[in-house]
């Protein structure tokens, strides 16, 4: 059998275009002499529609835009994620479905019966679970559909599993002779290779050809890398589709010829691919073709600035520098020479004048401390904010918030100010992580000054300030904050990783602060790039009196010692 897969990039809600884009997978098969054709989950109305599922129209006019694949299904098989009516009148109005179209005819649907619902999905807010596995014949193949979670549950390759049954098993017990799996799986850092060595695992333990097409592109802060891969029977890849692009391929199943073309990169490239599709989806997705920046002289602006060229192009992309009479000299002109080596438009435009003039007119002309600094501190990071969204507005370009995770995590950030934007780019990258992409962008030639690199973070919003006198070393800090954020580890487990007991305590608490909740809530949305991260897949509240004491800490550990 020789198979075409699409590994196409949706846009939520757009039923004619990505139709359009699943007709080109259909052209190309038919080009290819191809007898199957396959897309990812969903791809008529796009995985991430949300609360679009629960409403009844929606429901009840689902299956229309399948009309066009079917008439052009003369001759072919396609495999295509949709949504269908649920009409037996109990449960959710919606199954999560793979339609399986064969000349001119929908032979059935094959319903996603595994419904996630950790992290960033929600599936059984929307969705029925599927009840009955079958096989569906064609060219001499028993096809088993098994829908993106329904493919995640091996029993012999995770250690834990978060259900008990497993759908692909039950289609091989039936006798499947070929899996194609259509599916909707994040990116995060690691994970393209833990699903290549899942698929090739299921492949081989089973002896059964796998064809698992995965969506790539970014909606809203969710990122899908594609990365979609084919295997033989015995486990080996034929057909390593690109991350972070469109690609239409066909293969044959059985060719036997190892592909060594895409294979995942290390993660500093992928984090910097990820990051550069998650800004351009949703600049163009959301009809921005400009962007614009605060670029501060410091690393998180000047990387969020490369990446934005990249996805945007230079000539699209604003950077505005707005010195205020705490700003460094340096910091302007290394400002300056980024935007010349990018051969992006930069502007001065200084606070100091604006900034005087408030605290004037609000009494706070003397330095003074606690709650009065703050203030103070605060006045010119919101006449930044109050800059940019004024040049957003009057020019139409897309504001990027620079912000990183070290700093959103513990609240080391200013409400409706540097946290002011449409997209939130490096929210979910630790700090460590933007020095490594500097670092990354830099490895041919320097394009971050090294100036910038290698000076001391500071906001620069009071005289001789820098970041480690109100946050933890970064190095120190990120270990703890990669192993709660992502590992979910309790505080007790990162103090066993070797980490100092009341700087473990002293960091969660912060992270957890009512304060630092609610700021994080006000955040635009962030592109994601780890498991568990901070944007909407973390639910906390922001009213509470949780704390985490070391002492108590101590005393259980001592109880559990003695039991």
């Amino acid at each position: 059998m020789r198979v075409t897969i699409g590994q196409i990039n949706t846009t939520n809600g757009d039923y004619d275009g990505n139709v359009a884009k699943i007709l080109r997978a259909i052209e190309r098969a038919r080009a290819d002499r191809s007898d199957l054709v396959v897309v990812p989950e969903v791809a008529v109305q796009g995985y991430m529609s949300f609360d679009w599922f629960l409403d009844r129209d929606v429901a009840a006019h689902s299956l229309e835009p399948l009309e066009k694949i079917i008439r052009a299904s003369a001759g072919l098989t396609v495999i295509v994620g949709t949504v269908r009516p649920n009409t037996t009148g109990q449960g959710r109005r919606l199954f999560n479905s793979a339609a399986v179209v064969s000349d001119g005819r929908v032979v059935g649907f094959a319903d996603k019966t595994l419904l996630p619902e950790y992290d960033v999905f929600d599936d059984p807010r929307y969705f029925e679970p599927g009840r009955r596995r079958a096989l569906f014949e064609i060219k001499g193949e028993k096809i088993g559909v098994p829908v993106c979670e329904d493919f995640w549950n091996d029993k012999t390759f995770w250690r834990e599993r978060l259900y008990e049954n497993d759908p692909t098993d039950e289609l091989i017990h039936l006798g499947a002779t070929l899996l194609v799996s259509p599916n909707a799986s994040p990116f995060n850092v690691g994970k393209m290779g833990q699903r290549c060595k899942m698929v090739a695992h299921r492949s081989k333990a089973s002896g059964l050809p796998v064809v698992y097409v995965n969506l790539v592109g970014a909606n809203d802060g969710v990122i899908f890398d594609g990365a979609s891969i084919v295997t033989d029977c015995r486990g080996e890849t034929i057909l390593q589709a690109p991350p972070f692009e469109e690609f239409y391929g066909s293969v044959d199943l059985d060719c036997g010829v190892r592909d060594e073309r895409c294979l995942p990169g290390d993660d500093i490239q992928t984090i910097h691919d990820a990051l550069v599709l998650g800004i351009r989806d949703y600049a163009h997705k959301n009809r921005f073709e400009r962007a614009v920046l605060g670029l501060s002289g410091g690393i998180d602006s000047a990387v969020v600035a490369v990446l934005a060229c990249e996805a945007l192009g230079a000539e699209n992309v604003l950077s505005v520098m707005m010195p205020s009479p705490f700003s460094s000299r340096g910091s302007v002109e290394d400002s300056v020479a980024l935007g010349e080596k990018l051969g992006m438009p930069t502007v001065e435009r200084p606070i100091s004048k604006a900034y005087e003039v408030l605290i004037e007119e609000l009494g706070l002309t003397h330095p003074g401390t606690g709650n009065e600094e703050l203030a103070r501190q605060n006045i010119q990071s919101r006449l930044r904010g109050n800059i940019l969204m004024s040049i957003s507005n009057a020019e139409g370009r897309l504001l990027l918030s620079t912000g990183n995770k070290s700093e959103l995590a513990l609240g080391y950030c200013t409400l409706y100010g540097d946290t002011n934007g449409g997209l939130a780019c490096i929210g979910d990258v630790l700090k460590t992580e933007v020095y490594a992409l500097a670092r990354h962008i830099n490895r041919g030639r320097e394009v971050i000054p090294s100036a910038i690199i290698e000076k001391r973070p500071s906001a620069e919003l009071a005289p001789n300030q820098f970041d480690d006198q109100n946050l933890p070393p970064y190095d120190l800090l990120d270990p703890v904050l990669k192993l709660y954020f992502e590992r979910k580890a309790t505080p007790e487990e990162i103090v066993a990783a070797g980490h100092d007991q009341q700087l473990v305590f002293d960091i969660l608490n912060r992270v957890e602060a009512p304060a630092n909740e609610f700021k994080r809530r006000q955040l635009p949305p962030t592109l994601i790039i780890s498991r568990n991260a901070i944007g909407i897949g973390r639910r906390r509240p922001v009213t509470h009196r949780y704390r985490r004491e070391v002492l108590k800490a101590v005393e259980r550990a001592a109880e559990q010692k003695q039991g």
